[in-house]
């Protein structure tokens, strides 16, 4: 697995790199077979260290967890249980996805835009045009999984949505967390 193991503005010694593999590499071993790489970024809000990390399975699906704490190793250790109670959670699921799936999971690019937010002091304002205003566009990838999966790499990367293609008619649908928690998914097909 290779590791890329940063800081934003804070030095990351030898030390705590190779305590990052070797555990990191531990969760890993036990519960996702064959991971490819593993992206850790540390950085510092005031008094707080806060660790993000980032392991791409060989299926696809991508496992991300975040956390801080007051001392550096303590916010790496919190990041690892996270991820550690995320795969295990999901262990028996992603055993059977790689068995299903003989290939690793499709992805097409797509187009995303960054766009600048309103005024606060003009909000009452008619604004001169209805275009907004593009402040960056990126390139991402759009996977094609199947609803199951979908949910599954939604928990898996902790976000609060995802747009994927469905495997089943290979239209674009999205599925989100809803405020009561449950799961929401959107599928535009005509019927």
């Amino acid at each position: 697995m290779r590791y890329q193991i940063s800081g934003k503005q804070i030095n990351i010694g030898e030390a705590l790199q190779t305590h990052v593999k070797d555990s990191l590499g531990a969760v890993m071993e036990k519960y996702a077979q064959r991971p490819t790489d593993a992206t850790v970024i540390f950085s510092r809000s005031g008094a707080e260290y806060n660790c993000e990390a980032t392991v791409h399975l060989s299926t696809g699906l991508t496992a991300s967890a975040k956390a801080g704490a007051h001392e550096i190793y303590a916010a790496f250790e919190k990041t690892a249980d996270k991820m550690e109670k995320q795969l295990r959670r999901y262990k028996r699921r992603l055993k059977d996805h790689h068995r299903d799936r003989t290939q690793p999971v499709d992805v097409f690019g797509a187009a995303t835009y960054i766009l600048a937010s309103s005024d606060a002091e003009n909000e009452d304002a008619e604004p001169e045009t209805l275009q907004p205003i593009i402040v960056a566009e990126m390139e991402t990838k759009v996977p094609s999984l199947s609803v199951g999966e979908a949910v599954m790499q939604m928990e898996l990367a902790g976000a609060p949505l995802l747009v994927f293609r469905n495997e089943g008619h290979d239209g674009v649908n999205v599925v989100y967390r809803r405020d009561d928690g449950n799961i929401g998914w959107i599928d535009p097909r005509r019927s």
